[in-house]
């Protein structure tokens, strides 16, 4: 029988190990964390499903594929051993195969619980055309259409540039991810890439608004509406519309090609990063390979009624799965943006705290960031580290 546990009631909230834009206020990886509990609601998240069964949260967990499944069962010990009240209903996803019954399941599963924590389920490009990606299913079929990404340097971590701290906020259900393709005639294919005024503007009001909510001061529009001028340049008017109604931030546009440049070049220029889908995906892999790599940074999409959390550059990691060297970091750090929407905020502010500690004090690195330490070998150093701040944990 698992050991008793407690509830949290107060939690000793780490200095953090970098400079924040926020005064007094901690801010790591999309939290804000106050001197007790002054932690508000984001006016464009959706609002956290209420616990029940005494306390406790119900969560979809998909394992994916690759090293997602041995990622989240790492994510189940952290949790359990420091007594978080969330208990997951596991559903796999089979990626092997073309019907829709097992993410039919998912999507279900998610609306049932308003929340969930996934691995990346691969997209084979070698399957039928018919057959959409898994992960745009389930984004488009529970409108979450907000991707957030919160990029920021690590001290213990060695990388070209320094003091990095970005946001990005990635439309998430259209754009060239729209799976509309057809060939008119042999050897000729026509992609359509979709844009509507709706949801541009449904996206660049949620930027701005994150950036008031975080104290930040200024958004990018990426855009490349110098070619696409009726598809992008609705996307870029949309944002100087929803511009106009916040004169307290700076706002600018980028055509997406200079901004891969520019981030490579001088990344500490940017502050928020608003765009269309497809340069998300491009600007979310370079951000993370600026500050360490895929295995740091955590993900978030949200909708109105729904909340999904995941790894930010959605890689599967098939060639190192099974092998006990993937870095554990960003699923970690997934799992405590999720603590946060569920509004468990001790328990993340807990967890997150002993991960940076591991990751910046103790320096206790997997290879892919030049370390010698296995998953297991971290994902234990995380709870020594909870369990030496006088946490109620469970046995190690």
């Amino acid at each position: 029988m698992a050991t008793p546990c407690a509830v949290l009631t107060m939690s000793k909230i780490i200095k953090p190990f970098w400079g924040g834009r926020l005064g007094n206020t901690v801010k790591v990886f999309g939290a804000s964390l106050t001197g007790h509990r002054e932690k508000s609601t984001f006016i464009g998240e959706n609002i956290p499903p209420p616990a029940k069964y005494g306390g406790r949260h119900t969560v979809t967990l998909i394992p994916g594929d690759g090293i997602g499944p041995e990622l989240l069962n790492h994510v189940r010990e952290v949790f359990r051993f420091s007594c978080v009240p969330v208990d997951f209903e596991v559903v796999h996803v089979n990626s092997a195969l073309e019907a829709d019954e097992d993410i039919n399941n998912a999507i279900t599963a998610i609306r049932r619980n308003g929340v969930a924590l996934k691995g990346n389920i691969e997209t084979k490009h070698t399957m039928a055309p018919s057959v959409k990606s898994r992960n745009y299913l389930l984004r488009t079929s529970l409108d979450l259409y907000a991707n957030v990404m919160h990029c920021q340097s690590l001290p213990g971590v060695q990388t070209r540039h320094k003091n990095i701290d970005i946001m990005i906020i990635r439309e998430n259900t259209e754009g060239e991810y729209s799976s509309l393709e057809h060939e008119s005639v042999s050897g000729v294919v026509e992609s359509l890439k979709i844009i509507t005024r709706n949801n541009s503007f449904r996206i660049a009001d949620y930027a701005f608004r994150l950036a008031r909510e975080k104290g930040r001061h200024r958004v990018t529009a990426v855009h490349k509406a110098n070619i696409m001028k009726l598809g992008d340049g609705l996307f870029l008017q949309c944002c100087k519309e929803v511009a106009s109604g916040y004169p307290d931030i700076t706002f600018d546009s980028m055509i997406v090609d200079n901004t891969t440049m520019q981030l490579v070049s001088k990344p500490q220029q940017f502050d928020v990063m608003v765009m269309p889908n497809l340069y998300g995906n491009v600007v979310s892999n370079v951000c993370a390979g600026l500050v360490g790599g895929p295995g740091l940074v955590p993900g978030a999409n949200y909708g109105r009624d729904y909340a999904v959390f995941e790894t930010a550059t959605r890689n599967t990691g098939k060639s190192i799965a099974d092998k006990n060297i993937a870095n554990p970091t960003a699923m970690l750090l997934a799992s405590c943006m999720m603590l946060d929407h569920l509004k468990l905020y001790d328990h993340a502010s807990s967890i997150r705290n002993a991960v940076l500690t591991t990751m910046n004090e103790t320096r206790l690195h997997t290879a892919d960031i030049g370390g010698q330490g296995t998953t297991s070998e971290v994902v234990q150093s995380v709870m020594r580290v909870i369990q030496s701040k006088g946490q109620l944990t469970a046995e190690l």
